[in-house]
């Protein structure tokens, strides 16, 4: 059943991207020298952060490999010259699509350990082995760049096993990836080391860090602040409450998609992606598959 989800979540993803691709990006300065850049007119990948400085031009993530020139394009232009580094998040294609492209106009691809194991393993995602990154991590890496400290950190099985967020202290930045799907049911892929539970710890750990002026910017949705990340924690930690409710009286998958217990959220967070009946699946298999 499992590898039919994880099947039917690919599909979905190429479907999304073959009918609404962006046709182009757009950066918006959220801080002095921190830029957020997303697709316009269409799906472009996750959320991607731009550090522009007089020393180094770095990304956070690149989007999806058939925009990675058109990407490249727009950044490089927004930046002023070529970009030095770029911080994979996670490993999913929609974050890593542009690896290669970047990396043969000599931008160097820093990532967690296990993003590097699962590409060398199959690397088409991040456009081939020039796509591998040449710099990783297991718990973390600082950089210190253009006069700011970027605190990269590994968030251990939350949406992937390979997640890392970026905390910028000196201007209250968190790029916080896909461990934040702001306003929309989040995407667990538990079949490459995700867990609700890290996913939970993941959130908790970023509100930790967090204060009421704090920019967090997601994997997906809009940029977001502490009180969005401490809603959308609620409502996870709801949903798995009210799965974990009918699992623990015996009920099936069937009889509690019947009973749809995540209604209650359908009109806010439900989306193309993780729809309200994909988000109890993936409740359920957590609460039922020995890890």
């Amino acid at each position: 059943m499992k590898k039919i989800l994880t099947a039917l979540l690919l599909i979905a993803v190429s479907t999304s991207y073959a009918q609404d691709v962006a046709t182009s990006f757009k950066s918006t300065e959220i801080v002095p020298g921190i830029y957020m850049v997303e697709g316009v007119s269409g799906f472009g990948g996750g959320n991607m952060s731009l550090l522009v400085g007089e020393d180094y031009i770095v990304m956070i993530d690149d989007g999806i490999l058939p925009l990675a020139p058109t990407l490249l394009a727009h950044v490089t232009a927004t930046a002023g010259r070529p970009i030095n580094f770029i911080i994979n998040t996670h490993v999913h294609g929609d974050h890593v699509g542009g690896n290669a492209h970047f990396a043969e106009n000599g931008t160097v691809v820093f990532a967690h350990d296990n993003i590097r194991k699962r590409l060398v393993a199959d690397s088409s995602s991040a456009g081939g082995d020039g796509g591998l990154p040449v710099v990783t991590f297991g718990e973390g890496v600082t950089f210190h760049l253009n006069e700011l400290e970027a605190q990269v950190f590994h968030i251990p099985r939350a949406h992937t096993d390979g997640d890392a967020a970026i905390y910028f202290p000196a201007v209250n930045v968190i790029h916080a990836a896909d461990v934040l799907f702001n306003n929309l049911f989040p995407y667990i892929d538990l079949d490459n080391g995700g867990t609700v539970d890290g996913f939970i710890a993941g959130q908790k750990k970023l509100i930790s860090m967090a204060d009421d002026e704090t920019k967090i910017i997601p994997g997906h949705g809009p940029l977001a602040t502490k009180a969005d990340l401490q809603r959308n924690l609620l409502v996870l930690t709801d949903s798995q409450a009210r799965v974990k409710l009918l699992v623990d009286q015996g009920w099936t998958i069937d009889k509690i998609l019947e009973a749809n217990p995540l209604s209650v959220y359908h009109e806010d967070y439900n989306w193309s992606f993780i729809t309200t009946e994909l988000m109890t699946r993936t409740l359920y298999r957590s609460l039922t598959t020995e890890d």
